[in-house]
């Protein structure tokens, strides 16, 4: 069948299906959220990344009730069986928590772009990648789209053993939106720790421009952050990772476009200050790449997805084992 027409027809299906799922329902029941994520669950499946020979895709497991509370994880295979390779082995691996952007509003775990390259690059040298769905707005704000990266985190702790994966060896790694989300919850590591999380390693920041809100919504700003952060100024510093860095948060990198006419590095820059004020561990990583770039190409050979890898190979030494 010609794509155009595979187009018209995956669009047709979607529009039927959420037409019929509405008229299943009762009128007040909270289906709008559901059906977006269904559809963009089906949108993204016709961009997925495609796997490498001796890769497995172990697709949307849950880490609550809602359709859009899911995670895809990424393990290696033994070139004989076919099943995963780490199972055999005494050494856990580590794992890279990878959260897709979207400006809090779109996206999804399995696009190309979110793990292709990564996957790629890490999981055939021993790591397990898993990536990340989350609710998003209008139905859920940023503060609940935190908690459930933190809910999504924890459960990926537990059951890492299951996969061959160390649930103390976790990175934590987000991209745009999802880049602030865990430098959100790596400044509030202590709190997350509190309520049952495992220590984790260190945060990787991919190209976040809102390390402080509050100086970010005060600036000209995109209408999409009005969205995501509304007019208050008490609820800009709740959900701002300088505002909310706590002493003894894990080491944090972020990498940073130069591209930007909103200058994040700026942004990135001024966290890390303060982050050295506190005794922590920060790095600024600027890099000449556009937005969707920095994004898209880390995991292919290139001296930035090398500095990215020294970054983590520096937070432990089984990670820098795995990175020859």
């Amino acid at each position: 069948m010609p794509t155009a027409h595979r187009t018209l027809s995956l669009v047709a299906a979607l529009a039927l299906a959420a037409t019929a799922c509405a008229q299943a329902q009762p009128s007040d029941a909270p289906q709008g959220g559901r059906l977006r994520a269904l559809i963009a669950q089906k949108q993204a499946q016709a961009q997925a990344a495609a796997l490498p020979t001796g890769v497995q895709r172990i697709a949307d497991v849950p880490y609550g009730t809602d359709p859009a509370q899911r995670m895809d994880v990424y393990v290696p295979t033994s070139p004989t069986t076919g099943t995963n390779s780490l199972l055999a082995s005494a050494v856990r691996a580590p794992v890279i928590f990878m959260v897709h952007g979207g400006g809090w509003r779109h996206g999804d775990k399995a696009m190309g772009r979110v793990v292709q390259e990564k996957v790629n690059r890490w999981v055939p040298k021993g790591f397990i990648l898993i990536s990340i769905n989350y609710r998003m707005l209008p139905d859920a704000p940023v503060a609940v789209q935190e908690r459930d990266v933190q809910a999504a985190l924890m459960a990926a702790q537990q059951r890492a053993t299951t996969w061959g994966g160390d649930p103390g060896r976790f990175i934590l790694m987000g991209h745009s939106a999802g880049a602030h989300l865990v430098a959100l919850l790596n400044a509030r590591a202590p709190q997350a720790l509190r309520e049952g999380a495992w220590p984790w390693l260190g945060t990787v920041v991919l190209d976040s421009a809102v390390m402080n809100v509050p100086a970010y919504m005060r600036a000209p700003h995109m209408p999409l952050y009005d969205d995501a952060f509304g007019a208050d100024p008490a609820y800009w510093r709740a959900l701002s990772p300088l505002h909310q860095w706590t002493a003894g948060a894990p080491p944090v990198q972020m990498v940073c476009s130069t591209e930007r006419a909103d200058q994040p590095c700026h942004q990135a820059e001024a966290l890390a200050r303060h982050v050295h004020s506190l005794g922590g561990r920060a790095e600024v990583l600027p890099q000449d790449l556009s937005h969707g770039e920095i994004n898209a190409q880390l995991g292919l050979e290139s001296p930035y997805t090398r500095a990215v890898e020294a970054f983590m190979g520096s937070l432990d030494a089984e990670v820098a084992r795995r990175l020859p």
